[in-house]
């Protein structure tokens, strides 16, 4: 079994790996991240890359506490990176500190792993992601407050079809772990491929 900053780094390895097979074009493509193109995204996440903890804490405080504003700033300070610096950027820090090794680098994990599907959905073109990694990323996702997927999660049974691993009690939610992962994210989009007394549940906390 490999340690989670290891799964870390084989997941920024694959998802350079994966940017470097995007053309000019998809890099200026929507992503499920709102107002973000294909750029956009793979700037904050390299943003949270050099952030020291006073940086980010002064990030905070300039975005008044809130998660898409402290965001927005990190954007904004890359205006003029180009795709090949940005893959660079990640190549360069494919082991988790800072921000993203905190719980043991289960932040970086979460963070590469979701934002690299919300890169690949939109674009169709999927992967299978290795359990293992999935596995860590559900298991650390129903219990992040951060970006509200404990709440989506809460009081759910988490049953992914494709993973020896399930999690939670109470009304089952069934699918592809990859989906199941997207929805408790935020990814209304996952929905569809979901079913079960969870599925109806889960629906409305995220039109909520």
């Amino acid at each position: 079994m490999k340690s989670v900053a290891r799964l870390v780094r084989d997941e920024r390895t694959d998802f350079a790996a994966f940017l470097r097979t995007l053309t000019p074009a998809q890099w200026d493509e929507p992503t499920l991240c709102p107002e973000w193109t294909v750029r956009d995204l793979v700037v904050h996440v390299v943003d949270y890359d050099g952030l020291r903890f006073r940086d980010l804490i002064a990030q905070a405080v300039r975005g008044g506490l809130r998660l898409d504003r402290m965001n927005a700033l990190g954007i904004a300070r890359e205006p003029e990176r180009t795709p090949d610096e940005l893959v660079e950027r990640i190549e360069a820090n494919l082991d988790p500190r800072g921000l993203t090794a905190v719980f043991g680098g289960r932040v970086g994990l979460l963070d590469s792993l979701v934002h690299q599907q919300d890169i690949r959905r939109p674009l169709g073109l999927p992967r299978d992601v290795p359990p293992e990694r999935l596995r860590h990323a559900l298991a650390f996702a129903r219990h992040a407050r951060v970006i509200k997927a404990d709440k989506r999660a809460h009081g759910l049974r988490l049953a992914p079809v494709d993973l020896d691993w399930s999690a939670g009690s109470g009304p089952e939610l069934r699918g592809p772990g990859e989906a199941i992962l997207m929805a408790i994210a935020g990814r209304s989009v996952a929905l569809a491929e979901l079913s079960g007394p969870g599925a109806a549940i889960l629906a409305s906390r995220l039109d909520g």
